[in-house]
């Protein structure tokens, strides 16, 4: 073993680095190679900046910056200005997302006039465009950049727009119960002798002449020839009490007349708790009140059938019918306050179903653990809370990073709306550790499974298809997502090739964590560094004749390779199969399906061997075997393999395991079938080496390389010997 492998495998194993033959990555400002294209956000135009709106077009409670522009240039770049008006937009747009980065804020108009005041001081044109985009500015509100005060105010505003919706319906059920109840109520008193009294009547005529009318004749009159029917006392009783009680709520703005409303955003779920316990004797009177008066306006309320039920009103506490009647309590609080007595109140809320929605809002998902000997257990506190509330199965869940926020305004609305308790787990990726921009951070954080986003809606049926899913995760159906990565070799030539985006590249963009790091200077790179993924998707150590190898670029843009420990090895793994799980949840590579499926596909291979051996049609050998009856339409699992030349690559697919590595080496070159078995989609669109690589790594040996096609490709010589075992 050479000393160059040794002082590799000494660092994978121990964390101990040889300053001789191995770097130190502390203060290199390296980046993952896949974000090699991002390293200036301003420049690029994708969801963020977000703007808060408040009444869009499509009633939408937020908007990407970008496409409220895009809807102004829809109206106003076209016919001959139209190329000039867009290019002067667009540069509008850029200073805006530059002044955000830099600090500004404020709402869309605000930012825009700051900006466009910036840029036609001395271009005229550029003003008439500014000028007429400006005019066409309808959507305005607050704008938002990626950064830790985002879920806080997100979740506030779409909150509140919903909160107002309420109130608005609210309002108007009790205003037509108050003026209902309140004509009753004078309707009875001016069927009665006060009612008709001189004083009365000369009260309610009006201005005007009254001297030659004499009142005290008409009431004399009115009490003689009136009906003397009128409300019992305790109805009476009954009508006032309830105006009392619904002109006197504390709920709503909309009455309110015995003093300032209730606020029911919260930043602690005890505060919270408490609240709503001490409120829930209102909330029930205000409920019992609401559905006595429906009874009362109707003429429907009975006291000999209503009285004993009424009285029991709310023994139980309020169903979800009655509670939607009320605002929902808003909790917002960052998971580093999560202390055991907030958990605790947290719990209570969920499993109680109380109307309070909870965001926990985590700034850093890669924490240090208090465990001893540098123990890594990341997103562990996140990932204990959505756990937590999966396992109740009555609580609409919603974890997500910052970055996806904007794709998943449905879902949050959708909890928001949700008739019962709502956990919201966010990561902001304002993370103080390291120099890339919070976008990036949370992003990466859902590439690399460290925290990927699913929500739990209990209202979308009764079983775990309906109401879970994956589906903001790229890539979901693969352990780690994959990215196209060009570079130019040392050869000025062009290589391009699929990188996964693991937990190792995203700890790699923390420098908390460089000393699981060293890297390997040029002179040193061999075929022992192999691919971190390869390693990952391996069990145990296995061999110790190669070393686990990242892939970053420095601030440069130059190549680097880098050695990881096996700490994060392990802890990479364990990322993979809690993914894993939530891929089983979500219906992804379901093991149960795939155990039934594999036997069935068994069953039927058995059936066509016995078919063809006794020279009896599968027609008819499968008519009376219902349960084979569902597979019949995949016999070309089983059939023969065809011949193939020894200079052909291909890959028995009949025999694939599924078991993902050669996928992940190059997804453009490898692909799954629709029974999820490996085939050479592209032999053109990798290398040789990966075809040798793949076949070596597959379990099952199923891989065949065939001869190069590109007879200029570096190394051909050792490749093809290397591919001789798999012809």
């Amino acid at each position: 073993m050479d000393s160059d492998l040794q002082a590799q495998i000494a660092f994978y194993l121990t964390g101990q680095r040889s300053a001789s033959q191995l770097e130190t990555i502390a203060g290199r400002a390296l980046h993952p190679a896949l974000f090699a294209a991002y390293r200036d956000l301003t420049r690029l135009r994708y969801d963020y900046p977000l703007v808060l709106v408040e009444a869009h077009d499509d009633g939408e409670f937020v908007a990407p910056l970008s496409g409220l522009v895009d809807a102004i240039l829809e109206k106003i770049a076209k016919g001959a200005d139209g190329e000039r008006i867009r290019k002067h937009v667009l540069r509008l747009e850029q200073e805006i997302r530059a002044g955000l980065a830099a600090g500004a804020g404020g709402s869309f108009s605000e930012l825009w006039d700051a900006a466009a005041k910036s840029l036609i001081k001395s271009d005229k044109r550029q003003a008439e465009s500014l000028s007429r985009a400006r005019a066409n500015l309808k959507a305005d509100g607050r704008v938002l950049d990626c950064d830790a005060a985002l879920p806080y105010q997100l979740f506030g505003h779409a909150w509140r727009i919903t909160q107002l919706q309420r109130a608005h319906a609210f309002s108007g059920n009790i205003d037509r119960l108050v003026l209902k109840l309140s004509d009753i109520l004078k309707a009875d008193f001016l069927n009665s002798d006060a009612g008709k009294s001189a004083e009365n009547l000369r009260s309610s005529f009006g201005s005007g002449p009254m001297d030659n009318f004499d009142f005290a004749a008409m009431s004399r009159i009115l009490t003689k020839s009136a009906p003397k029917a009128s409300l019992t006392a305790s109805r009476r009783q009954r009508i006032e009490q309830l105006l009392k009680v619904l002109q006197s709520q504390k709920f709503f703005p909309a009455g309110a007349a015995g003093g300032t409303p209730y606020s029911f955003a919260f930043d602690s779920c005890g505060g919270a708790l408490e609240a709503y316990c001490e409120r829930l004797p209102q909330a029930i009177e205000l409920a019992k009140a609401v559905a006595i008066g429906e009874l009362e306006i109707k003429g429907e309320y009975s006291e000999a059938k209503h009285e004993a039920l009424f009285a029991s009103f709310g023994a139980n506490g309020l169903d979800a019918s009655e509670l939607v009647l009320f605002p929902d309590y808003l909790v917002r609080i960052n998971a580093e306050a999560m202390s055991g007595a907030e958990q605790h109140a947290m719990n209570e809320i969920l499993s109680a179903d109380l109307p309070i929605k909870v965001l926990v809002q985590s700034d850093d998902v890669i924490e240090a653990s208090s465990l001893p000997n540098g123990h890594l257990a990341f997103a562990l506190r996140s990932k204990q809370l959505a756990s937590m509330a999966l396992g109740l199965s009555s609580v609409f869940v919603l974890q997500s990073p910052a970055s996806s926020l904007y794709q998943l305004r449905g879902q949050i609305q959708r909890g928001l709306d949700f008739a019962g308790p709502a956990l919201f787990s966010i990561f902001s990726g304002a993370s103080a550790a390291g120099s890339l921009p919070p976008y990036l951070i949370s992003a990466a954080a859902l590439e690399s499974r460290v925290f990927p986003a699913y929500s739990f809606d209990p209202s979308a049926g009764s079983d775990w298809a309906s109401r879970f899913s994956l589906a903001a995760n790229p890539q979901a159906d693969l352990d780690w997502p994959l990215g196209k990565f060009v570079y130019e070799d040392e050869a000025h030539q062009t290589v391009a090739q699929q990188l996964p985006f693991t937990l190792i590249d995203f700890v790699a963009c923390d420098p908390r964590y460089a000393r699981h790091f060293a890297m390997v200077p040029r002179a040193r790179w061999s075929d022992t560094l192999k691919p971190v993924e390869q390693v990952i998707a391996g069990d145990g150590r296995g061999q110790l004749n190669t070393v686990p190898c990242l892939i970053m670029v420095d601030g440069e843009n130059r190549l680097q390779k880098l050695i990881v420990d096996e700490k994060l090895i392990r802890e990479a793994r364990r990322c993979r199969a809690m993914w894993n799980s939530l891929q089983e949840l979500g219906g992804i590579h379901n093991s149960h399906a795939e155990r039934l499926l594999a036997s069935e596909k068994k069953s039927w291979e058995a059936i066509v061997k016995a078919a063809a051996s006794s020279a009896v049609p599968v027609a008819a050998t499968t008519a009376a075997a219902p349960a084979e009856k569902a597979i019949a339409a995949a016999p070309a699992a089983a059939e023969a393999e065809p011949e193939r030349s020894p200079d052909e690559a291909y890959i028995e697919s009949a025999r694939c395991s599924t078991c993902n590595e050669c996928v992940q080496l190059n997804g453009k070159m490898f692909a799954y079938d629709g029974n999820k078995q490996a085939y050479i989609a592209d032999v053109n669109a990798g290398t040789y080496a990966q075809l040798v690589e793949a076949a070596e790594n597959c379990q099952v040996s199923i891989i065949h390389p065939g001869k190069p096609r590109n007879a200029k490709e570096p190394g051909l010589e050792e490749l093809v010997k290397r591919a001789e075992a798999f012809l």
